[in-house]
């Protein structure tokens, strides 16, 4: 399950609107975190031990629907970084904007040393 953010939702609203165009970001970054992100950005992404966000790309939509084209693989952890349980897609490796953010299916503990890996085809993303 995926939800866009009230940024994005506002974007595409005044976009197909004719309100003022927008500019789709050339890189999306999948960031982690160990609760839920909230439409206005609120929750807490992880930070530290070797956590940094990750680009992604995905293939164009089919019936609302779309997934990564390739394996999303983040550092090996330094430390622990908990149960990581969501994710949130942002337009900027660092900071900017939340755009998309959802639950995994089941969370997994990263413990120092593990690596995450989202496998091609395995973070789906609907338009609900």
């Amino acid at each position: 399950m995926s939800a866009m953010s009230d940024y994005l939702e506002n974007k595409i609203l005044d976009h197909v609107l004719g309100t003022t165009a927008y500019t789709h970001p050339s890189t999306v970054y999948i960031g982690l975190s160990t609760g839920s992100f909230g439409d206005d950005n609120s929750g807490t992404e992880l930070s530290g031990s070797n956590y940094s966000r990750v680009s992604a790309a995905f293939d164009a939509a089919s019936g609302g629907t779309t997934d990564n084209t390739a394996a999303i693989e983040f550092a090996a952890a330094t430390g622990s970084w908990g149960t990581v349980s969501h994710f949130g897609i942002f337009d900027a490796a660092s900071s900017g904007n939340l755009l998309i953010h959802g639950a995994f299916s089941t969370g997994k503990l990263i413990s120092s040393g593990d690596v995450l890996k989202i496998s091609a085809g395995d973070l789906d993303i609907t338009a609900a």
